[in-house]
């Protein structure tokens, strides 16, 4: 199998994962990059990353997901970390209404952090405790809805729906990306195609793509 020599994907898009602590953010986390969950996982300290790649629409993209603590005394740290993200999952727990409670806020944030053309999905996780169900599945999607973000339940413990999270947020990202393109090619006069090449760091707040190559966009 032939391997590319400068880089080992098209597109890297920074993903940030945002939400209070214990919501399971770093099992949503693990289970998409190494498909492993942890029940004494542990809350995170400031900042962690992981990558996995895989395909969209034909291209192969690498996507960098940060975890973000949800604890107030790191949000000050963690706030730098928003820049240059491109994609968000903003996580809450469905067995805790406050955490439901404290999606505004977090929006708020992210919007005042991030760049306005982020691409957000709402998830409310622990969907395999539907018995101790607090937050009823038909009000997420109607604030999501009221937001204009996109929608799942998760169980990170499942498996269920992590995997199309993120492959949704990622397509959307890349359908954004594909038509900043394509207006920057017909502004150009038709031209050669402005898609980024191999291994291009993506920020959506460009009218053309970001050439950094190899790490994101901080």
């Amino acid at each position: 199998m032939a391997s590319r020599v400068d880089h080992e994907y098209d597109y890297l898009f920074k993903i940030v994962l945002i939400g209070d602590s214990g919501v399971g953010k770093s099992n949503i986390l693990s289970r998409f990059t190494r498909n492993e969950f942890c029940l004494e996982s542990k809350s995170t300290i400031g900042v962690e990353f992981a990558t996995r790649t895989l395909q969209v629409d034909g291209k192969t993209i690498k996507a960098q997901i940060w975890d973000t603590a949800g604890q107030e005394r790191y949000r000050a740290i963690t706030s730098a970390y928003y820049r240059g993200a491109v994609g968000a999952l903003l996580v809450y727990d469905i067995t805790k209404s406050q955490t439901f409670d404290n999606v505004q806020r977090w929006l708020r944030e992210l919007r005042d952090h991030a760049d306005s053309n982020i691409v957000i999905m709402m998830a409310g996780n622990k969907s395999d405790l539907s018995h101790l169900r607090a937050v009823a599945e038909q009000d997420g999607q109607s604030l999501a809805e009221k937001e204009g973000l996109s929608f799942l339940e998760t169980s990170a413990l499942e498996a269920y729906n992590v995997e199309k999270a993120f492959q949704t947020v990622l397509t959307q990202i890349y359908h954004v990306i594909s038509k900043k393109a394509l207006a920057a090619q017909e502004a150009n006069g038709g031209g050669a195609s402005a898609l980024p090449g191999q291994g291009t760091t993506i920020n959506v707040g460009d009218s053309t793509a970001n050439t950094k190559r190899g790490c994101c966009s901080t």
